[in-house]
């Protein structure tokens, strides 16, 4: 059986994951509110990745015989200052979350929980990939912060978000 002290991080992780889902909802509903329909759907996107995220977490923690505590939802914002914030708000959001990840996979490791750190390992190379997307995402809003149709072009030229599955995942929980 595995660690309590990591089963129970982990399960703080699967409420990060869901809240990081539910800002991402926050944040299309913005765009789409401001008619901006490839910002919005990029970021319905993400919220569904999070969601599945965290549903590899539970996944993974009804596989290894623990148990799962599933968070309650908080309201988000859908209202924002300009069409940079959403970004911003979202490249913070992924810098938070890697250090997060990091901190399970240290966890895993002090612990020697074998099947924890070989889990996390994808979510590690996962965030890498998530912050550069946001931080080149932002780079490209603030250059067209006079003019976010500049910023759709972008997103539809580069069919940004939409990169398939990775096979190489964990599983998520119910598509098995």
């Amino acid at each position: 059986m595995p660690d309590k002290t990591f089963a129970d991080a982990l399960n703080e992780q699967i409420a990060n994951e869901f809240a990081a889902s539910q800002q991402y909802v926050g944040a299309a509903v913005y765009y789409d509110a401001e008619t901006l329909p490839r910002l919005a759907a990029f970021f319905y996107r993400q919220a569904l990745e999070e969601r599945e995220h965290a549903m590899m977490m539970i996944k993974y923690l009804l596989d290894v015989g623990e148990s799962v505590h599933i968070p309650d939802i908080k309201a988000v914002d859908t209202t924002y200052v300009d069409g940079s914030e959403p970004v911003k708000m979202a490249l913070q959001q992924e810098k938070r979350v890697s250090e997060e990840i990091f901190s399970l996979f240290e966890l895993a490791r002090e612990v020697k929980d074998y099947r924890a750190e070989q889990f996390l390992t994808w979510f590690v190379k996962e965030q890498v990939e998530e912050v550069a997307l946001m931080g080149d995402l932002l780079n490209v809003v603030g250059r067209s912060k006079e003019n976010l149709l500049l910023a759709e072009d972008y997103i539809a030229r580069e069919n940004l978000g939409a990169e398939g599955s990775d096979p190489t995942a964990p599983p998520v929980a119910g598509e098995d």
